[in-house]
């Protein structure tokens, strides 16, 4: 699964780095953890990170590259945690002479000439940690940190049922390096006060459907950011406060913007994946989201969860 990778960055002297636009932890994780990867291992080679800047993680303090057009010619793109063509950060890869692909999305569609999708892997991170230890690269702290990171965020800090045995040796072999947890645990999850009182206010928003799916409906003019990327945060952010609900088993965000309605799918029991492929998304069997057009077509993909609630299929 990685020969033909390693092949292409060894081949490449110039390595140009894209993931999925407003990146999550795992998107960002894994973009600087293989950048750092590359420079560590071949420090000959010129390595760029693109995309639209991670405002989500201001501690992270690492600015994208702003690159020529005319870097990509005779170049290789890397594409990261992107599942959907239609996602990744900045479209001139396809001008790139080569292209290449970690993800851990359930596979949909071929996006580069070498693909490496595995989707038992509970974060891209933890993909891209799997092809640094086969290949016996040096791992520095900053990569350990960010790869570190991306495993962390993606498997809801290793509570989701995507964690394996593998994640925690993958785990142990970044702990090699010494990362400073505490700060990392505090920068990722540490909140203002005045968005826990918002998150409060937020939990009086639930309601449930006739079999228990939980869901929020935030209007746009309800948004506290009512930006692009404060969309993105709120309907990040909103689903997490319904996994925890005794006897619900599904559950979902909508969130409005100016593109549509962003839609969260979570589930502890089904596979939502197909839904979400319905209505024009995708993710994982568990984990998944999509942008649909308004909020009556959200009300129809929630009857459908509603549906798949009553079934036994797990």
């Amino acid at each position: 699964m990685f020969k033909e990778a390693l092949k292409l960055i060894k081949k490449y002297d110039r390595i140009i780095i894209h993931r999925h636009s407003h990146p999550d932890g795992d998107a960002m994780g894994s973009q600087i953890g293989l950048a750092n990867l590359i420079k560590d291992n071949f420090p000959k080679k010129e390595v760029y990170m693109v995309g639209d800047e991670a405002t989500r993680f201001p501690f992270l303090k690492v600015p994208m590259d702003v690159i020529p057009d005319e870097y990509y010619r005779g170049a290789l793109a890397v594409i990261l945690d992107c599942g959907s063509s239609r996602l990744i950060c900045d479209e001139r890869y396809k001008t790139a002479e080569k292209t290449l692909r970690f993800d851990h999305h359930i596979y949909c569609e071929k996006i580069a000439d070498v693909d490496v999708v595995e989707s038992t892997y509970e974060s891209a991170c933890g993909l891209v940690t799997m092809f640094a230890k086969k290949c016996k690269w040096k791992l520095s702290v900053s990569s350990a940190t960010a790869l570190y990171m991306g495993m962390v965020t993606d498997s809801g800090r290793f509570a989701f049922d995507s964690v394996t045995a593998r994640t925690f040796q993958l785990a142990a072999f970044l702990m090699s390096q010494p990362i400073d947890l505490g700060a990392l645990y505090y920068n990722l999850f540490a909140k203002d006060f005045s968005e826990i009182l918002r998150n409060a206010d937020n939990m009086h928003k639930i309601k449930f459907t006739e079999h228990n799916v939980a869901y929020i409906y935030t209007a746009k003019e309800e948004l506290p950011e009512p930006t692009d990327n404060g969309v993105h945060m709120t309907s990040s952010g909103l689903v997490s406060l319904m996994k925890d609900i005794k006897d619900v088993f599904v559950w979902v965000n909508f969130t409005e913007g100016d593109d549509g309605v962003h839609t969260e799918l979570r589930s502890n029991r089904y596979n939502i994946n197909p839904i979400a492929v319905k209505y024009g998304g995708g993710g994982h069997k568990k984990a998944s989201g999509c942008t649909v057009p308004d909020r009556e077509t959200a009300m129809k993909l929630l009857a459908d969860l509603d549906a798949l609630a009553t079934t036994e299929e797990v």
